[in-house]
C-alpha cells in the first residue's frame, strides 16, 4: 500500500532439544503434588457457573465456594486440549505455530508508567504509547507478538479494548488483545477480533488475538477473569492462565512450592476451560517472584531455573506454554542489571523450550516503560539468534565444509598473512561484526535491514573516546533512543482496509457506552 513500510518477516528462535532441568521422576513429582492440591485442598471458584461446570463433572462443591476437583477430572478436561495451537497476524507470514518447535519472542506487559521518549518525564501511560509502541515493535524481526506494554489509562475501564484496538490498527503481528474485563465488555473483543478476520470460522480458524486471564494467589481465581476466560474459549480466541506466586507472601517461601502452586491454580482454570468447550485453544503459565524481606517489595529476579521448569511443567500437561525466558529487569534505571538480565534472558529464551518467552521491554518490575530499552533488549536477542543459527539471522552460523578453507590454508603456509590474499577479501565482508565496527560516515559494518540491527547501525562513533581506550556509558542509550524515534516517526506497517477500521471504530463506540452503564 502506498505510503506504507514493509513489515520485515519474523525471526523465531530456535528450540535446543535435549536441556532439561527436571527429570522425568521429578516433572512426575510436580504433576502428582498439583493433583493433591486440587483434590485435597482446592480452588476458590467465585463464578457460579465454573462452579456448576465443575460441579456436574464430580468435582465437590463447598459452600464456601471452594471446589475441590478429583485427579480423574483434571486428567479427562486436560486431555482435550489442544498441544498445539496458531496465533494468527494479519498475513499468514506472521503466523505464529506454538507446536513446539519453535519459540517466539513476545513484548512484556502491561506497565503503567512511560518515560516520555520526548521529553524523558515519567507519566502515566495511554493509548497513544500503545500505538507508537506496536508500531515500534512492527518494525524488529525478533519481536514475533504484541503484548500492550502499558496501558490505556486515559480510557478507564474501557482500557484493555483500546489496547487491543491500538494493536490490531498498527501492527501486523499477533496482538494480546485480551484479558480480564467486566464480563460484559468481553463479548466486544469478541468483535473486534470477528471484524479483522471477517467471519467466525475465519476467527476461530485464524484467531488475531488472544488473552491473558491472571490467577489470583493463593488458589483463588477472579470471577470476572473466569467468565471472560469461558466467552474467550467459546469463541475460540486463545488464552492462557497465567499465576503470579510471590513466594513469602502469597506462595511458600521455596521455588517447588511456589511452582506446584502456580500449577494448581493454572491447572484449574484449564480445567474449567475445557469443560465448557473441550479442545479450546489454551497455554500455560506460572511466573513465580518472592518478597524482598528488607522492604515487602516485589522481586521479580528469582535466580533459579524456575521459568524453564514452568515451560517443562507445561508441556507435562499436553499443552503450550507462555514463561521461560524474560528479559526485563526490577531495576527502575536502563543501566548494567538490565543489560545483565537481557543477556541471561535471551539465552534462557532460546533453551528453555518455551513457546512465548522472552518478554522484554519493561523495567521496575514490569511497570515502567523505558522505550530505548526496547531497543538494546532486542539487540541482545540478535545476538544470540544469530549465534545459535536462528533461520534467516544475517550473519548466522552454518556449517559449511567449503568454509573450512583448507586450500587457502596451504596457499598461505606457516608464517604467512591471511591479510593479502584473495579469499580474504572475498570474504571479510560476510562476517557479522559488533555494532560499533563500521567505516568512517557509514553504516555499521555487517548492517542488515529494516531494523535488525537497529542499534548497531545507530551507534554513536565517539572515536575520540575510543581513542582513549574507554566507551562512552551514554553512547548505547542514546543510539538506542534514536532509533527509537526514528522508527516511531518512519516506520507505518499496512493499514486495515477502510471499512474494518470503521466497524472497529463502531464496536469501540458501542463499548465505551456499555463501560459508561457499569461504572
Amino acid at each position: 500500500m502506498s505510503g506504507a513500510s514493509v513489515t520485515p518477516d519474523i525471526v523465531p528462535l530456535p528450540q535446543r532439544r535435549g536441556l532439561r532441568v527436571l527429570e522425568d521422576a521429578q516433572l512426575a513429582a510436580l504433576q502428582e503434588a498439583t493433583l493433591t492440591v486440587l483434590e485435597e485442598v482446592g480452588v476458590h471458584v467465585p463464578s457460579a457457573r465454573a462452579r456448576e461446570l465443575l460441579g456436574d463433572n464430580g468435582a465437590r462443591v463447598g459452600a464456601d465456594a471452594v471446589v475441590r476437583i478429583p485427579a480423574d477430572l483434571v486428567e479427562r478436561a486436560m486431555a482435550t486440549a489442544p498441544r498445539s495451537l496458531l496465533l494468527a497476524g494479519r498475513e499468514e507470514r506472521f503466523d505464529l505455530v506454538l507446536d513446539g518447535e519453535h519459540s517466539y519472542v513476545a513484548t512484556e506487559g502491561v506497565g503503567v508508567h512511560v518515560v516520555d521518549p520526548e521529553t524523558r518525564a515519567l507519566r502515566a501511560s495511554r493509548k497513544a504509547d500503545v500505538a507508537q509502541m506496536a508500531r515500534v515493535c512492527d518494525a524488529l524481526p525478533l519481536l514475533a507478538f504484541f503484548w500492550p506494554p502499558v496501558s490505556a489509562q486515559d480510557h478507564g475501564i474501557a482500557a484493555p479494548l483500546y489496547e487491543c484496538h491500538a494493536g490490531l490498527t498498527n501492527t501486523l503481528k499477533h496482538v494480546r488483545g485480551g484479558t480480564t474485563v467486566r464480563p460484559a465488555l468481553a463479548p466486544y473483543v469478541v468483535e473486534m477480533a470477528r471484524a479483522v478476520r471477517g467471519s467466525d470460522a475465519a476467527l476461530r480458524a485464524r484467531p488475531p488475538v488472544c488473552a491473558n486471564i491472571c490467577t489470583i494467589s493463593p488458589l483463588a481465581h477472579d470471577e470476572h477473569g473466569l467468565e471472560c476466560a469461558i466467552a474467550y474459549a467459546e469463541a475460540g480466541i486463545p488464552f492462557s492462565f497465567m499465576a503470579m506466586t510471590t513466594m513469602g507472601t502469597v506462595a511458600p517461601a521455596t521455588t517447588l512450592g511456589a511452582l506446584v502452586q502456580g500449577d494448581a491454580e493454572v491447572v484449574s482454570g484449564l480445567v474449567i476451560a475445557q469443560l465448557a468447550a473441550p479442545g479450546a485453544p489454551v497455554f500455560h503459565s506460572v511466573l513465580v517472584s518472592v518478597v524482598d524481606p528488607y522492604s515487602g517489595g516485589y522481586i521479580s529476579e528469582v535466580p533459579l531455573p524456575v521459568g524453564w521448569m514452568a515451560v517443562e511443567l507445561a508441556h507435562a500437561w499436553g499443552v503450550p506454554s507462555i514463561a521461560g525466558g524474560g528479559l526485563d529487569t526490577d531495576d527502575a534505571a536502563v543501566g548494567w542489571l538490565a543489560g545483565r538480565n537481557a543477556g541471561l534472558g535471551a539465552a534462557l529464551s532460546v533453551l528453555c523450550g518455551g513457546e512465548i518467552c522472552g518478554y522484554l521491554g519493561l523495567t521496575g518490575g514490569s511497570t515502567i516503560l523505558y522505550p530505548e530499552q526496547l531497543i538494546l533488549q532486542h539487540e541482545t536477542l540478535i545476538d544470540v539468534a544469530a549465534e545459535l543459527g536462528a533461520s534467516g539471522m544475517p550473519g548466522m552460523f552454518q556449517f559449511d565444509p567449503a568454509d573450512l578453507a583448507l586450500d587457502v590454508i596451504r596457499e598461505v603456509g606457516p608464517r604467512g598473512h591471511f591479510l593479502k590474499h584473495r579469499h580474504t577479501r572475498g570474504r571479510l565482508r560476510d562476517l557479522r561484526f559488533p555494532p560499533w565496527v563500521r567505516p568512517a560516515g557509514g553504516e555499521a559494518a555487517g548492517a542488515t535491514t529494516a531494523g535488525s540491527r537497529a542499534v548497531g547501525a545507530a551507534d554513536l562513533d565517539d572515536r575520540a573516546t575510543r581513542a582513549s581506550g574507554g566507551v562512552h556509558p551514554a553512547a548505547p542509550a542514546a543510539a538506542a533512543l534514536e532509533e527509537y524515534r526514528r522508527l516511531a516517526r518512519e516506520h507505518v506497517p499496512a493499514p486495515l482496509p477502510d471499512d474494518v477500521l470503521a466497524e472497529l471504530d463502531r464496536i469501540l463506540a458501542a463499548a465505551d457506552r456499555e463501560a459508561a452503564e457499569l461504572v
